[in-house]
Formats: C-alpha cells, sequence, structure tokens
C-alpha cells in the first residue's frame, strides 16, 4: 500500500494528540484509530469537536476561516480531520 501524500504526518500527530486531550475516555494518541466513527466509537460531542478543530487548527497553523461547511460535515474520522486540514496548512508551516 502506497502512503497517501495528501496527509502530512506532522498534522496526524497534532490531531492524535489533540483529540486525545477532549476525549472522554483515557486514550493514549498512538491508540486512536484513523478510521473509525469519531462519535460512534469515542464518543466525541459537539462542543469537544469544536474544541479539538480549534486547538487543531493553533497547533497547525490553519486558519479556521479556510474550513467550510462541507469540510466539518465531512469529518467523521481521525483521517477525514488530517485529510481535510492538510490541504490548508500554511507553506513552511
Amino acid at each position: 500500500m502506497r502512503p497517501d501524500r495528501s496527509i502530512r504526518p506532522d498534522v496526524e500527530t497534532a490531531a492524535r494528540e489533540n483529540l486525545a486531550a477532549v476525549l472522554a475516555a483515557d486514550i493514549a494518541p498512538e491508540e486512536i484509530q484513523p478510521d473509525v466513527g469519531l462519535t460512534a466509537i469515542y464518543g466525541l460531542t459537539s462542543l469537544n469537536k469544536v474544541l479539538f478543530l480549534t486547538s487543531l487548527c493553533r497547533d497547525t497553523g490553519v486558519d479556521t476561516a479556510h474550513l467550510t461547511e462541507d469540510d466539518l460535515a465531512r469529518m467523521h474520522t481521525l483521517r477525514d480531520c488530517v485529510h481535510i486540514l492538510s490541504r490548508h496548512v500554511p507553506a513552511g508551516a
């Protein structure tokens, strides 16, 4: 399997750390499965999704204004979040 070049490893690391910080369950960042539902499996609430995305954008240098409603609606898994945010990371960040 070839790596997905549209996903930045630094964004994935930041996403794992920020997601683990807002989850009610005590899950280590490296144990988060990239393709499972954030709401259904990890119990991510709407408020925690906002906190997660706000801190992830801050840590990756992404201006939250770049995220559209469609982007937010498509963020169901960690991989979705990383893929979408990776497109908006400023050059050199």
